[in-house]
């Protein structure tokens, strides 16, 4: 590195070896990451056009109800003759769009605060720390449960909730990877060349602490579609007949005997988004951690 790149703060281009780059690809392209990646985009496109894939109006009941699984219904009927495809399709939205939302709450939020406690430090750290520790001794579907209470039921005051119980882990998470960052070296040199701290956390500090946040960010939201379910299943989400994936689950109990497929089919669709999801944050860590 020379010292005007030194004095930038940038850092020396570095090469791929042939045996980390090997490492990196065998990673993507991995049966379990190709197939997390088909899971995810099938879930999204599902978010997206629902209309494309469900054979029929998730709302509107057909003439047979509790039909089980077949050519004509690849999953079922529920209790009122619903296509139970077609609102697993359009439940979809509601899951992934309120897992977005709590991510981006959580997100947003426990950065910044990881960020000004990592770089103020004295006792703005201590204070805010002690918060996050606060936070964090609470249960999270308790502290959810919490904040619906005081804000309202409802499907985005649901996935506000659960935004607010991951920001203990990303203020923790950015606050010390913000110190980590704060004492290198090219960081130093920026100061010295008269860069002033906004400029250096926002050019240097910030960009160089994502790639952790953003792997717990993909694990986060394979968590929030978990605690969105148990919401929704609780009756804390959104109401009925609007398809969610817990509520649906719920609508099913009552039919665990003689309707299998009302729970076991939408429990997948969680279960198979929400793994997808932690496989590609673990992908991500490690891609992090290479570097």
């Amino acid at each position: 590195m020379t010292t005007a790149n030194l004095a930038r703060g940038q850092r020396a281009p570095q090469k791929e070896h042939g045996p980390r780059r090997h490492r990196k690809h065998r990673r993507w392209s991995s049966p379990a990451t190709v197939l997390s990646i088909v899971v995810l985009a099938i879930a999204a496109l599902w978010a997206i056009a629902p209309s494309v894939f469900a054979p029929e109006d998730p709302y509107t009941g057909l003439d047979v109800a509790l039909l089980a699984p077949s050519g004509e219904h690849i999953f079922g009927t529920d209790a009122v003759g619903r296509d139970l495809f077609s609102r697993v399709v359009y439940g979809a939205r509601q899951s992934l769009l309120g897992a977005l939302i709590a991510v981006a709450v959580g997100l947003v939020l426990g950065t910044l605060i990881g960020l000004i406690a990592g770089t103020q430090r004295g006792w703005v750290d201590t204070v805010l720390m002690r918060l996050v520790d606060v936070l964090l001794a609470i249960p999270g579907i308790l502290l959810s449960l919490s904040i619906i209470i005081v804000t309202g039921f409802g499907s985005l005051q649901a996935a506000f909730a659960v935004g607010m119980t991951s920001v203990a882990t990303f203020a923790r998470l950015a606050r010390s990877q913000v110190i980590q960052i704060a004492g290198a070296d090219y960081v130093e040199a920026a100061y010295g060349s008269g860069a002033t701290q906004a400029q250096v956390l926002l050019r240097h500090v910030l960009p160089n602490s994502l790639t952790p946040v953003l792997a717990l960010a993909a694990l986060q939201f394979g968590t929030a579609i978990l605690q969105l379910s148990i919401l929704g299943f609780l009756g804390y989400g959104a109401p009925p007949p609007v398809p969610e994936w817990g509520l649906l689950i719920a609508e099913g109990r009552d039919y665990m005997a003689t309707a299998w497929w009302l729970i076991l089919l939408p429990g997948l669709a969680i279960v198979a988004t929400v793994m997808s999801a932690n496989h590609l944050s673990q992908v991500i860590q490690q891609e992090g951690d290479v570097k």
